[in-house]
């Protein structure tokens, strides 16, 4: 019996699985693999193609002969006080974006958990009709003239700021905490404010970066926005420099006024897309490792409870 169990244990998890079982986990291994190299494999390509001499891109494609290799986009890129500027009004425009969304959402979430909060069920169909029906392009455009935003950071910021999606996740999370946390800080004197700040916030962690990472990568995303609202260059995001270079065709003319042939000036705003695209993905690149601790924890236990 005992050479039995201990046979068994030594046998790795995979065998102990019954045919059915190996047979579903095989092909889930073998699609994960498949999306892995689909997305691996053009952000390589990416990569690679911001090095390399766009005579050479153009000509013969990826190469690894290194010495065809160059930093000109890079250069170029770096050097060009527009994309600064757009970096900057993206950074601004994302952190601020996602304070005053995490804070608004964590708020609405919590009387949306209690359930002694009277009211309740009407206010969380009211949140749920908005999931599902928009005012619309036209009418969100007019409160935004009308509130005097058109041109500012503002109006990039403020209509999105609230998710209603976020707010199911972060009540739901609520309602995953233990109500006698909430009774043990009445007993010492606790008022809900001080509850929800002092208390329930330390213990929410894990959704806030959760929450706060969707916002910042939504924003720093976003275009739309500020394509629609803003028109001053100097207050536009890097998202439509980006846009004017990727999908116009059209770098800023700092880039490429020193080249002369019209071949010459494609060939240099094709290599870079390629520079402008690694450099805009730095940023959300270096935010996941810090991040990546509370993600399944916020995920997972914010989906205990419906």
């Amino acid at each position: 019996m005992e050479a039995n169990l201990r046979q068994r244990k030594s046998k790795s998890w995979f065998s102990r699985q019954r045919p059915e079982d190996k047979a579903f986990l095989i092909f889930a291994y073998v699609l994960l693999f498949l999306f892995v190299i689909a997305i691996i494999i053009p952000m390589a390509y990416i990569v690679i193609a911001s090095f390399i001499d766009p005579i050479t891109l153009q000509n013969h494609g990826i190469s690894f002969d290194f010495s065809k290799w160059t930093l000109t986009a890079y250069e170029r890129v770096m050097s060009n006080a527009q994309i600064w500027v757009g970096f900057k009004n993206a950074v601004i425009y994302s952190i601020v974006f996602t304070v005053i969304s995490v804070f608004v959402t964590l708020l609405a979430a919590y009387p949306m958990s209690r359930k002694d909060f009277k009211g309740r069920g009407f206010f969380n169909v009211l949140f749920l009709i908005t999931m599902f029906f928009g005012g619309g392009l036209i009418p969100t455009y007019l409160v935004v003239s009308n509130l005097g935003l058109l041109d500012t950071m503002w109006a990039v910021v403020l209509p999105g700021a609230f998710s209603v999606w976020n707010m199911i996740i972060a009540r739901t999370y609520y309602q995953g905490i233990p109500d006698e946390l909430r009774e043990a800080a009445e007993v010492d004197g606790a008022d809900e404010v001080t509850y929800f700040f002092k208390v329930l916030m330390p213990v929410c962690i894990p959704v806030i970066a959760v929450l706060a990472l969707w916002q910042f990568v939504a924003m720093w995303n976003s275009y739309f926005d500020a394509l629609i609202y803003i028109d001053d260059a100097a207050k536009q995001p890097l998202q439509l420099v980006l846009r004017s270079i990727l999908i116009q065709n059209q770098p800023e003319a700092g880039m490429v006024s020193d080249i002369q042939s019209t071949a010459a000036r494609a060939q240099l705003a094709e290599l870079l897309k390629y520079a402008t695209i690694v450099i805009s993905s730095l940023p959300l690149l270096v935010m996941y490792p810090f991040f990546q601790k509370y993600f399944d924890a916020g995920i997972m236990a914010g989906s205990i409870k419906g």
